[in-house]
């Protein structure tokens, strides 16, 4: 069985402070040994990672859309940032990738999904995240769930780790795959979702990783 996480971010990302090789290492502390690497606009962090792992790497990107966040999985390129939702979601499908949808309920964040981008993406998604651990809200991962069932969606659990003591907390459990999307999309329906929420101060850090960044400069995903 895979100990698998489809939603972290390196250094690579405006707001995460973990290299490659913390990300790595802490992998290999608790256990996961599939990750998604999902930095913010850019594929760079996961191939930084995929260089340096020993375990499985999916080339991932959460995408800033016109219309909110979007994250494509198995990716061989870099999606631009500022498409319409419709187009993001597109594009993804044009690499032979697949369509999650990160927090889409989630009523904190400023990146998520409007409800008219939500329809018109529905298409081309493949995957939900039915948790994710950052959510402050039960009923906002409840929501997606829900989601996820009435439209017949895959779903999934993450950390949205940033940082290294998130990761191995939110994770699934899920049978070995053949490494192609459509061996991922067998395995993940058929997985268990372990879902821990992360401590609400974890946001904290975040904010004040972004602010360190932007003051003193550092790896961030081009604009």
């Amino acid at each position: 069985m895979l100990k698998a996480d489809f939603h972290i971010h390196s250094h690579y990302s405006p707001d995460s402070g973990m290299s490659p090789e913390k990300m790595v290492a802490r992998c290999q502390k608790v256990g996961l040994n599939c990750i998604a690497v999902t930095d913010h606009n850019t594929i760079d962090g996961s191939l930084a990672v995929k260089r340096l792992a020993p375990f499985q790497v999916i080339i991932g990107e959460e995408v800033r859309s016109c219309e909110g966040e979007i994250t494509g999985l198995f990716l061989s390129e870099t999606v631009p940032r500022g498409l319409t939702a419709e187009e993001t979601a597109r594009r993804i499908k044009e690499q032979g990738g697949l369509v999650s949808l990160p927090h889409p309920f989630d009523h904190f964040r400023s990146g998520v999904i409007t409800r008219e981008a939500l329809l018109d993406v529905l298409p081309y998604t493949d995957i939900v995240e039915v948790f994710n651990a950052r959510n402050l809200l039960d009923g906002d991962n409840r929501k997606a769930r829900e989601f996820a069932e009435e439209h017949e969606l895959i779903p999934s659990g993450v950390s949205d780790g940033h940082s290294t003591v998130e990761l191995g907390r939110t994770y699934v459990e899920m049978p070995e795959f053949d490494g192609t999307p459509e061996g991922f999309k067998r395995s993940l329906a058929e997985g268990t979702i372990v879902a821990r929420r992360t401590n609400r101060l974890i946001h904290i850090v975040t904010a004040t990783t972004k602010i360190r960044k932007r003051v003193f400069g550092g790896l961030r995903p081009p604009s």
